[in-house]
């Protein structure tokens, strides 16, 4: 509730002083689909630290992380954001998926329990959010349950959003696809982890930013 509060608050002073100080503009989409990846790269481009670590394993990222005061400066325009990675949202955990990584039973169990809470955290954030960038896995099937969910939920809320098809450089990777199962909305083609479309990617952010 007091989270609901302040960002209302925060939307009313915008409003009655004009330009935003800083957008809210958080990254979500399902696990491993590289939303750190994505976040570190902006990040390190334009503060010189990333966000986050990157791994293999599903679930790495497991609380919401941020970094704030991040000027993106493209085609002599400059935004403030605040970038907010959260957590890959999945229908089920289940910690002998982690097992297959050479993740210990423990280790497994307290990261399912983990990856579970951090998924109820990225929901709670949306609260807060001004715009969202989903980023799906090119490679994989984007008309799944968990992309259709977290689209919907977003939609519902009425935020902003910009799609992104990440993995481009993967010989699986199909961006028409995901046009296809979301034609209503914009889609990005990139390659976080090898930086290809990267303006292309800031050009659409920019857009975004406008309908905040």
């Amino acid at each position: 509730m007091l989270r609901i509060l302040k960002s209302l608050s925060r939307k009313m002073l915008s409003s009655f002083f004009g330009r935003k100080e800083e957008i809210r503009i958080g990254f979500y989409g399902p696990p491993n689909a590289g939303k750190t990846s994505l976040a570190n790269r902006i990040c390190k481009d334009w503060t010189g630290a990333e966000i986050g670590q990157v791994s293999k394993v599903p679930h790495e990222t497991r609380h919401v992380q941020f970094k704030e005061k991040v000027e993106i400066n493209y085609k002599g325009k400059t935004l403030t954001f605040k970038i907010v990675d959260t957590p890959g949202i999945a229908t089920k955990i289940d910690y002998e998926d982690f097992l297959h990584f050479g993740v210990k039973k423990g280790a497994a169990k307290k990261r399912a329990k983990e990856a579970t809470q951090g998924i109820i955290e990225s929901i709670q954030w949306l609260e807060d959010m001004e715009a969202v960038v989903v980023v799906l896995d090119a490679s994989e099937n984007p008309y799944s349950q968990v992309n259709i969910t977290i689209i919907g939920n977003l939609v519902a809320r009425k935020i902003p959003l910009l799609l992104v098809a990440n993995k481009i450089d993967l010989k699986k990777a199909e961006i028409k696809k995901v046009q296809a199962a979301f034609p209503e909305y914009p889609v990005v083609g990139i390659s976080a982890k090898e930086g290809l479309h990267m303006d292309e990617f800031y050009e659409a952010l920019f857009a975004l930013a406008k309908k905040v």
